[in-house]
């Protein structure tokens, strides 16, 4: 999903993230390994929101394949919003798109791209059916 198609969504959700002193590498802006953990917050807090069950022991997401798209760096001090949008829903796997853009201008994009993410019984191994509650959110 590019910062276009996107722009014509409406979000999923949108995580507030402030930049902490820690997260920066020694060019002073955001690790590239970052932009990962920030994606996972704000995709765990999306999750955290849902009405209904995401995960139980039967089913847990894992994620198979992520792609990003760095587009400026990131400085501290500063805040981002992580945009979250549903770019496919399959059987048992979902592909978030997501944009990092400044909190205040969300016109300035950091990283877009996206994750896939596929839910699957730990005991087994095996992917299973999405839970119902992630389709109703996603589907909306």
């Amino acid at each position: 999903m590019t910062n276009d198609s996107s722009s014509t969504q409406t979000p999923l959700y949108t995580a507030a993230i402030s930049i902490r002193w820690r997260d920066l590498d020694a060019f002073n802006h955001v690790n590239n390994s970052t932009y990962l953990t920030y994606l996972e917050e704000a995709r765990v807090q999306w999750l955290q929101r849902l009405p209904g069950s995401w995960s139980d022991d039967h089913a847990m997401p894992v994620m198979a394949a992520s792609t990003l798209n760095y587009r400026l760096p990131i400085e501290w001090p500063g805040e981002v919003h992580i945009e979250l949008y549903c770019a496919r829903l399959g059987n048992s796997s979902m592909t978030v798109a997501h944009r990092i853009v400044d909190a205040t201008d969300s016109s300035k994009l950091y990283c877009d791209g996206h994750v896939v993410m596929v839910w699957m019984d730990p005991a087994t191994g095996k992917s299973v059916p999405l839970p119902l509650a992630l389709r109703d959110a996603a589907s909306q």
